[in-house]
């Protein structure tokens, strides 16, 4: 059996846990807000028209923040048309997904539900077919308190209190050639500039998140970053980051070391952004909110017959994820936790039914994916501080990105409360691992928990059928022995555990 060891110690400290790390994203696409997140008539749906099943499964993922409206679509977005009665609300196309808008769900209807589940809004504004006044009456409408026309028809709209949206971001993908006004980083940079300080006058607390590459495999990645970053710098607090990962040509181990990818893109990025600081002798440090990412099998969207119809709320990009893509989601999820001193805001996309941990069927359940699980257990473990952990592992070679360690993990210290956990995942495709944990520094009294998402059939997926089939279940083959801990890691796993340490 291959071993692996690593040492955790208090004093190896990285960052606070952010809680924007366990963000989520809810844009107008496919079924991900209508037959998603909102349903009236559902047997389910609430007199708001939420679907109270899918609002539990929300709470119980621990989704802490939500980026609205999107993605490609708010670039042709206009935000006046989701707001006010909706028997006036007019019906529009939607060029980036090709299908019917009825704008039943709004601005309004968001932050309702939001407020309803505890939840950050994130909103975006339309820098592609719109740009500075539309994103000020939109900014006034949300967070003005009273008195303007536009927050005097919040109010009339029956919100008289203040959205009170504090993030923002500066547009979606504008370096996409997909992108409704996609634009130059310089033309970008300017339009993105003029925004802000425009944003900033309204309201000078506001955080606001500046495009950057929607990929590191992009031509002007880098680039796009520097030039981006010179005409926002003073402006901006985020510079942002999207990825998606799949499986391709069958070539498991390659997929299942996707987080090598997001370490060197976020790692890439913050050079970037450094470079851009020392350049302009800035004193603060723009930090990154990766506000896309997951898995998702892009290859099989793009290669589908474009659609020739515009339907209301189509069946798009719903991938149903099996136990190797929830695997690769929570390697993701370790990789943005060790960069948390940069990565402080994050959104996994997207939150239901569109490349979602959460499915429902129209008038029917709701349940979880593969990849809720791990997401699940994370928000709701990881607390405190981050600790930097150095596995000492063997390694494998991939066809993506050569040798790789087996082993990567993560781990949090939280003493005010006693606790302590350790992510770790076994990207061994047919070997299980011994890991040895030193655990002296933490002086850890006792394992509370040990859970292992697992499962013999990697490709094995979670049904309306069969909600269960993929689950976490308590690893037994765990010990603690005077400060030693070692535990059986399967292949293709994902583990979490959960350790009792001296409180402070």
């Amino acid at each position: 059996m291959l071993t692996a060891s690593m040492t955790l110690d208090p004093a190896f400290r990285v960052a606070p846990v952010h809680r924007r790390t366990f963000g989520s994203f809810v844009e107008h696409m496919g079924r991900c807000v209508y037959t998603g997140i909102y349903e009236p008539g559902h047997p389910a749906a609430d007199a708001d028209g939420f679907r109270t099943d899918v609002a539990a499964l929300v709470r119980e993922l621990g989704v802490t923040t939500v980026r609205y409206p999107g993605g490609n679509f708010v670039s042709g977005y206009r935000w006046e048309d989701g707001v006010g009665p909706k028997a006036e609300r007019p019906v529009r196309r939607d060029l980036a997904w090709h299908s019917t808008e009825t704008n039943q769900f709004g601005l309004d209807e968001f932050i309702t539900w939001t407020r309803t589940l505890g939840i950050e809004p994130m909103m975006a504004v339309n820098l592609g077919t719109r740009g500075l006044q539309e994103a000020l009456d939109l900014l006034e409408y949300a967070n003005h308190p009273g008195g303007t026309a536009l927050s005097d028809r919040r109010a009339a709209n029956g919100h008289p209190q203040p959205h009170a949206v504090r993030m923002w971001c500066l547009g979606n993908e504008m370096d996409g050639p997909w992108q409704i006004g996609h634009k130059t980083a310089r033309e970008y940079g300017r339009l993105a500039a003029e925004v802000a300080r425009a944003m900033r006058m309204s309201d000078p607390g506001l955080e606001l998140v500046a495009c950057g590459s929607s990929g590191s495999s992009m031509p002007t990645f880098g680039a796009w970053e520097a030039e981006v970053l010179e005409e926002t710098y003073d402006l901006v607090d985020y510079i942002s980051l999207h990825a998606y990962y799949e499986e391709h040509d069958g070539d498991l181990a390659s997929f299942l070391a996707s987080a090598t990818d997001m370490d060197h893109f976020i790692e890439s990025v913050v050079a970037t952004a450094d470079a851009v600081r020392a350049r302009l002798g800035a004193t603060k440090r723009v930090n990154l909110s990766f506000d896309e990412w997951n898995v998702w099998y892009l290859s099989r969207h793009q290669a589908a017959e474009p659609r020739t119809d515009w339907p209301v709320a189509p069946r798009v990009i719903e991938d149903r994820y099996h136990l190797a893509d929830a695997v690769v989601v929570g390697g993701l999820l370790i990789s943005l936790l060790r960069h948390s001193d940069r990565v402080t805001a994050a959104s996994l996309a997207q939150l239901v039914n569109v490349i979602a941990p959460i499915m429902t069927e129209p008038g029917g359940p709701a349940w979880r994916q593969t990849t809720f699980h791990p997401f699940a257990l994370t928000a709701a473990t990881a607390a405190g501080t981050v600790l930097r952990v150095e596995p000492e592992s063997p390694v494998r070679e991939t066809a993506r990105y050569g040798a790789v360690p087996v082993v990567d993990a993560v781990a949090t210290h939280d003493p005010e409360h006693g606790r302590a956990a350790v992510f770790v995942v076994n990207r061994a495709v047919d070997e299980p691992v011994t890991l040895h944990v030193d655990l002296r520094g933490l002086a850890a009294e006792r394992v509370v928990s040990c859970r292992t998402l697992h499962d013999d059939d990697v490709y094995a997926a979670n049904t309306a059928e069969h909600p269960d089939r993929v689950t976490p279940a308590e690893n037994k083959d765990t010990a603690l022995d005077g400060g030693r801990l070692s535990v059986v890691l399967p292949p293709v796993s994902w583990t979490v555990l959960t350790l009792e340490v001296p409180r402070a």
